[in-house]
């Protein structure tokens, strides 16, 4: 459970829409290597693909709808941050990402420089593997 100021939420769940679907579950599946804890087809015409976090109760959530679903990329600075404090599985995850065609892209922060390094998924949207643990 996450306890919060005034209430109690089971889990939390940032979901985005996508156009490149297949290409969304290769980049967060295959190459940063988040495990796929669900999927759903055909929900009101939506289909969807879950990644969870290991021991945490944050999911990652991508759908299409049978209609299209465009979702431009935000700012350069809108991000997701992992925070992984091994310097070894940073490189691991980032040359498997490059070899899959995702290299290293210039951060718009230089915080995110000094220990991180900035990828685009396929829709546009950034991560950041930072090394260095969040407290």
């Amino acid at each position: 459970m996450l306890k919060f100021k005034d209430f109690t939420a089971a889990q939390v769940r940032i979901a985005r829409p996508t156009d490149k679907f297949e290409e969304i579950i290769d980049f967060y599946q295959n190459g940063l290597g988040l495990k796929q804890i669900g999927q759903f087809k055909g929900h009101r015409g939506y289909d969807g693909v879950i990644f969870g976090l290991p021991d945490v109760n944050y999911h990652l959530e991508f759908t299409r709808h049978i209609d299209g679903s465009p979702c431009p990329a935000p700012t350069k600075d809108n991000l997701l941050v992992f925070y992984i404090t091994d310097k070894k599985e940073i490189d691991k995850v980032t040359e498997r990402l490059k070899i899959m065609g995702y290299p290293e892209v210039e951060a718009e922060n230089e915080y995110w420089k000094e220990l991180g390094v900035t990828i685009e998924d396929p829709d546009g949207w950034r991560i950041v593997l930072m090394n260095r643990s969040f407290t």
